[in-house]
């Protein structure tokens, strides 16, 4: 999402070199690249002439500061005005009402509202321990109820069963009735979507709008819409009182104008972005972040926070314990390490996360998340002492571990010599050479990734 912009607002700090003002005729170019890579990128053209003329207006007569070069003030301007052109700050979910607390999901059919909906209730229910019920209004598109039941089940929710034949408003009240009668703190409710905007749809959910009276009335857009995206956005604000927005799908190949777009059209915040199909991948949206990793500066306290969750204190503090006692780092340990890997969304989401000129350094190598899968399979058919002690593995040891995992030889060679620098690398660690351990990282990754 957004590689092309990222790639060419990057080009903005080379164009700029040696000046010790930014001046009208200097940054000129350098405005332009930053003109074409908004619109390419889908951004609403309104949009793209605002900003412009506003990191214009910044950007002109401000001191180079001895630390900086022109390139990089400018970037300093265009990063502030993003992350103003996205709302400034994150704005979460407004749940402090008498519960329970209505979240409305509304969009066009296929913008991703059922699976959001899924991904929202996942979030109250495991990270705030929230009692969710889920229920469908959508009577009209062949097995949206049956798919959001089998969303609720895997978050953890509760569902509200509906049928085809009954009318949006009835399945509304039932539902309401019902949550407030078995103590539910939030009611999530699925709407129906329509091809494009109609009449009939907009009346249908103004009346629910108007009944349930919700906390949060969340618009779902499809990225990868692009200008069309800002359109619907804005046809939906203009009927329904929208309190906020979530965009899907930007884990795609979509060039990500939306994202830019929909907070100036609608004037509400974004509050969440689908960065995956799996429940899990849903992300707070904070304006800062997204304009540090558009511009290539990476997004490293998402990364954190990323690994905070999916990272097991127990078993980290196992290993840390291990380390102390002078004992080796194992293939089980390092099956451990792949496993909280695959948790944080796997190589690519990593590298997503990551500054540009750390993400470069991987330029060249073929990021296949499947070998993460292939080598955790190679180790599984390993002996619990052959994990302990790799040094046992030889030829004929390789050969029925390449059997069992359904590799070849070739394959089980590689993991070892991959594993043999890891090894290395720890070592160094214990010793606190941290520097040579820097060096050692350069290859440490398996091939194939």
């Amino acid at each position: 999402m957004l590689e092309s912009l990222t790639q060419r607002l990057s080009k903005v700090v080379k164009t700029l070199r040696g000046e010790a003002r930014l001046t009208e005729a200097n940054i000129q170019d350098a405005l332009r690249e930053v003109r074409v890579a908004l619109l390419e990128a889908d951004v609403a053209l309104p949009v793209v002439r605002d900003f412009i003329a506003r990191v214009k207006e910044l950007a002109i007569g401000q001191e180079v500061l001895g630390s900086l070069n022109p390139g990089q003030a400018l970037v300093g301007v265009v990063h502030r005005e993003l992350t103003l052109l996205m709302g400034g700050a994150g704005v979460g979910l407004d749940l402090a009402v008498v519960p329970p607390a209505v979240i409305l999901m509304a969009g066009l059919q296929g913008s991703g509202k059922t699976t959001s909906a899924g991904k929202i209730a996942r979030r109250l229910v495991a990270d705030e321990g929230k009692k969710v019920l889920l229920v469908s209004c959508d009577v009209y598109r062949p097995a949206a109820i049956e798919q959001l039941r089998v969303v609720a089940q895997q978050a953890g929710a509760d569902f509200f069963a509906s049928t085809a034949e009954q009318k949006p408003a009835d399945i509304a009240r039932d539902a309401l009735d019902y949550a407030r009668t078995h103590y539910h703190q939030v009611l999530i409710v699925d709407t129906a979507g329509r091809l494009a905007i109609d009449e009939a749809m907009m009346a249908e959910i103004k009346q629910l709008h108007d009944f349930l009276k919700p906390a949060e009335t969340l618009f779902v857009v499809d990225a990868m819409q692009g200008q069309d995206a800002v359109n619907v956005a804005r046809a939906f604000n203009e009927a329904l009182a929208l309190t906020g927005i979530v965009l899907t799908k930007l884990d795609g190949d979509a060039r990500g104008g939306a994202a830019l777009s929909v907070r100036q059209i609608t004037g509400k915040p974004v509050k969440f972005v689908g960065v995956s199909e799996k429940l899990e991948g849903l992300e707070p949206f904070y304006p800062d972040r997204m304009a540090a990793r558009i511009l290539g500066m990476g997004d490293v306290l998402s990364l954190v926070e990323e690994a905070r969750k999916a990272v097991d204190v127990d078993e980290a503090k196992k290993l840390a314990d291990k380390f102390r006692k002078g004992k080796g780092f194992d293939l089980e340990d390092f099956k451990q390490q792949l496993q909280q890997m695959k948790k944080m969304g796997g190589v690519s989401a990593l590298m997503d996360k990551l500054p540009a000129q750390m993400a470069q350094a991987a330029q060249g190598q073929q990021f296949d998340e499947r070998q993460l899968s292939r080598t955790e399979g190679i180790i599984n058919s390993m002996t619990p002492l052959e994990r302990a002690k790799p040094d046992l593995l030889k030829a004929s040891r390789k050969r029925r571990i390449a059997t069992g995992a359904g590799v070849s030889v070739q394959e089980v060679n590689r993991l070892l010599s991959q594993f043999e620098q890891m090894q290395k690398m720890m070592k160094q660690m214990q010793k606190g050479g941290m520097a040579k351990m820097m060096r050692s990282m350069k290859g440490m990754m398996p091939r194939g990734f």
